[in-house]
């Protein structure tokens, strides 16, 4: 139960800390992002990648989506569940969002099933923080921990962060995945474990 307390007390740290983010700093975070992931061989080379719409205050997505379906790449983008899994559905350009489950944009094409996450090369991942040895907090509710528990052992997963996310150790619990890398605006790929 210590962990759980810890990782309330992280998250709820984390978060305020994107939220009293200036809103041009957060801007600013998506390019080099967006670029390093691109530039990453296992990217340039992926035909099939799952991501996510960024949402709130998380490091922007959409640019990266927009120039990963204009190169080509098959994209897959969650849907979020009533159990708390998530689907997964093809992102067909930006004029394919809807609103989803709470009130989270995802892709109008029919859905694939949560298993579609295992047939991709390349999974961009949410993250509040990640540990050095790959361990990723969430926002709490276990859908990415699902999900990445169908990704094969030799798939890159990687958490998209801002400066100052990538930390030295985070508590972790049996049914938490870990990522294998993170990018961040000043240090572009960090790969973890």
């Amino acid at each position: 139960m210590q962990d759980i307390v810890s990782k309330t007390d992280l998250r709820a740290e984390m978060l305020g800390r994107r939220a009293a983010m200036p809103p041009e700093t957060r801007a600013a975070a998506a390019r080099p992002i967006r670029d390093a992931l691109l530039s990453l061989p296992e990217v340039e080379m992926a035909g099939t990648i799952a991501a996510y719409v960024s949402i709130g205050d998380e490091p922007d997505t959409r640019s990266l989506l927009f120039a990963l379906w204009k190169r080509g790449t098959y994209v897959l983008l969650p849907r979020l569940l009533a159990d708390g899994d998530l689907d997964w559905a093809s992102y067909e350009g930006p004029d394919s969002l809807v609103p989803g489950a709470r009130g989270c944009p995802e892709p109008s094409e029919p859905p694939r099933g949560p298993g579609a996450i295992a047939g991709a090369d390349v999974v961009l991942t949410p993250a509040v923080a990640v540990d050095r040895t790959g361990v990723r907090l969430g926002r709490g509710g276990g859908s990415y921990d699902r999900a990445l528990a169908r990704v094969g052992p030799a798939i890159l997963t990687v958490a998209l962060l801002y400066d100052g996310e990538l930390v030295e150790s985070l508590p972790s619990e049996p049914h938490d995945q870990r990522v294998r890398a993170a990018v961040t605006p000043s240090s572009g790929l960090v790969r973890l474990g």
